[in-house]
C-alpha cells in the first residue's frame, strides 16, 4: 500500500489554524490533499491530527483520519520523523502493508504534481531509504 501522510496539528502559534485557513479559495489543507490525489501515486491520502475541525475539514477534501495523533506528538517541538512514523505503525495495526510513505505538508499550495514523481522516482532509482 502506498500511503501520504499529511501531518496537520492546530496548534500553530504564528498563525492560528493555518492548516484549514482559506487560501486563493480553499482551506490550505486542500491544496496538498488535491495535489496527492491528482498525482494517482497513493492508495490512501491521510491526515494525522489531533484537531477535530481539520480532521473534518480533511475529510470534506477526501482524505482520511483513521486514527487521532496523540498528544505528546502534537507540539511545537515535535519532529516530523515521528510524526510519520506513528502514522505509519498505526497503518500497520489496521493489517495495512506500506510498501511507502510519502509526507506531504500541509501547507504547500504550490506542490506540483510533478514535484511527488520526481521524488517517488528518486527514491526507487536510488534505492534510497528516503527522499
Amino acid at each position: 500500500m502506498k500511503i501520504a501522510v499529511i501531518p496537520a496539528r492546530g496548534g500553530s502559534k504564528r498563525i492560528p489554524r493555518k492548516n484549514i485557513k482559506d487560501f486563493s479559495g480553499k482551506p490550505m489543507i486542500a491544496w496538498a490533499i488535491s495535489i496527492a490525489q491528482e498525482s494517482n501515486l497513493f492508495d490512501e491520502i491521510i491526515v494525522s491530527t489531533e484537531d477535530d475541525e481539520i480532521a473534518d475539514v480533511a475529510r470534506s477534501w477526501g482524505a482520511i483520519t483513521p486514527f487521532v495523533r496523540p498528544a505528546n506528538l502534537a507540539d511545537d517541538m515535535t519532529p516530523t520523523v515521528p510524526v510519520v512514523a506513528h502514522a505509519v505503525e498505526s497503518c500497520c495495526s489496521f493489517g495495512w502493508e506500506i510498501e511507502y510513505a510519502c509526507c506531504i505538508y500541509p501547507c504547500v499550495p504550490f506542490l506540483q504534481v510533478s514535484d511527488l514523481c520526481h521524488a517517488l522516482k528518486m527514491l526507487l532509482e536510488c534505492n534510497a531509504d528516503f527522499v
